[in-house]
């Protein structure tokens, strides 16, 4: 981002799209990766990552109410939105057969 452009109240510049975006209205977690995320990530990166990890929900079975379903949720949010980009990817062979 150059000195010359300006962000409204409702942006950020979005740490994975490199670009001015609307800003999220609120932590999607209530907790410091919440708040991180609210910081860094616009709502449409955001957005995608909610159909990645559909994909993912769906694939591999994960009930997120299971505590390991979650940290390897987590994990690849902190990867994909917060690290350097890089997903899981999907494995549709093993769709549902995943034992956590």
């Amino acid at each position: 981002m150059t000195d010359s452009e300006e962000l409204r109240d409702d942006e950020i510049h979005c740490q994975r799209c490199d670009a001015p975006r609307p800003r999220l209205e609120k932590p999607p977690f209530r907790n410091e990766r919440g708040t991180t995320i609210q910081e860094r990530i616009c709502r449409i990166c955001w957005g995608e990552w909610l159909q990645h990890q559909t994909l993912l929900i769906n694939h591999y079975g994960l009930d997120p109410r299971d505590p390991k379903s979650r940290e390897f949720l987590y994990s690849q949010v902190d990867e994909v939105l917060l690290g350097d980009g890089k997903a899981e990817q999907v494995d549709t062979s093993k769709e549902g057969t995943i034992e956590w």
